[in-house]
């Protein structure tokens, strides 16, 4: 069993979806994982209603980046632009 030290990853052994303290349901086939991803991307645009947020995209293209390589190049780029214009902000899994 390895210790992760990150407080935000994809377990895909357990299929669960890590975020700090909580854990989800992860759908352990390709097109499960693609279909959740674009079903939170989905809801997330309809963010203004009273049980969907905004948060869902966020989260649907976490999921969508374990599967496909073109959104996690996207959401790496995402994450240096946004340390280069942000530096004081604390990332993701560090104290």
């Amino acid at each position: 069993m390895t210790r992760h030290t990150r407080k935000y990853y994809i377990d895909a052994e357990r299929g669960r979806i890590v975020l700090s303290r909580y854990e989800l349901p992860f759908p352990r086939s390709k097109l499960g994982r693609v279909v959740a991803g674009t079903a939170l991307i989905g809801g997330g645009f309809l963010g203004f209603l009273p049980v969907l947020g905004f948060w869902m995209i966020p989260l649907g293209l976490f999921v969508l980046s374990h599967d496909l390589a073109a959104v996690r190049r996207r959401r790496r780029r995402m994450a240096i632009w946004w340390r280069k214009r942000y530096p004081a902000v604390n990332r993701a899994g560090r104290h």
